[in-house]
């Protein structure tokens, strides 16, 4: 029943804000939308908590206003609307799987976020150049998903070269993030499980790396932590059963 009365919630929220959304995206600031948008993720996160029961956790220090790359785990549909929630204004990489959506397009480009193609063809590294222009000289953090779409719980897929592009080209420090919200919200999933969610902002990692050494302390740092995670929330179902 929670699930689907937030379900319910969840997309008719998600259809006002995307009309309110697109009328906005027409005026010549960008700052009435990009508040919308963070209203919808905040009232994502309220349902979330209060209606399917699944409160959220945030550990570490979430990057707001700040010139970093946050290069996150992705295991749901939640991620991007928590971490929004979370850090407000981002300019965050997109697969273009979200143009199903009707509208999302407009509203995604006039934020100041970037569609890169998931499949990885040559559509990509265009993409990936436009965020990298637009991310100077801007004091806000960019969201990328390394894996480039979402992950089963457990799992883990090959890390794309595009977060280390970014990282090289623009000399930021980046921020792994590791969650176990897909335990709760299993990627495109219909059924949500009651129970708490977290999502950690692990140490640093600095500028300057060279690329496999990034490589490898990045997916070590996001891996290890998302699968400590999975264990404590698994082991939080198995004590609540």
């Amino acid at each position: 029943m929670r699930s689907m009365i937030f379900n319910a919630l969840f997309w008719g929220i998600a259809a006002i804000f995307a009309l309110l959304c697109y009328a906005l995206s027409w005026l010549p600031w960008r700052a009435p939308l990009v508040g919308c948008m963070i209203g919808f993720c905040k009232s994502v996160r309220f349902c979330l908590e209060h209606v399917a029961g699944i409160p959220i956790e945030v550990r570490g220090t979430p990057p707001t206003q700040q010139p970093v790359i946050i290069a996150a785990k992705h295991q749901s549909y939640a991620d991007g609307p928590l971490m929004m929630a979370i850090t407000g204004d981002i300019n965050f990489v997109i697969g273009n799987g979200i143009k199903k959506f009707p509208l999302i397009n407009r509203i995604v480009r006039e934020a100041g976020a970037t569609m890169v193609n998931t499949q990885g063809n040559t559509t990509a590294p265009g993409a990936l150049e436009a965020a990298i222009a637009r991310s100077h000289g801007e004091n806000r953090p960019i969201l990328i998903y390394p894996e480039g779409g979402l992950a089963a719980i457990g799992e883990t897929k090959r890390y794309r070269k595009g977060v280390h592009k970014i990282y090289e080209t623009l000399d930021r420090t980046v921020i792994p993030a590791a969650t176990n919200v897909g335990l709760r919200w299993n990627q495109e999933d219909w059924h949500k499980t009651k129970g708490p969610a977290v999502i950690e902002f692990l140490d640093p990692i600095p500028a300057g790396l060279p690329r496999d050494e990034f490589m490898q302390r990045l997916q070590a740092s996001v891996e290890n932590a998302t699968r400590a995670l999975e264990t404590e929330g698994k082991a939080f179902q198995e004590a609540s059963q």
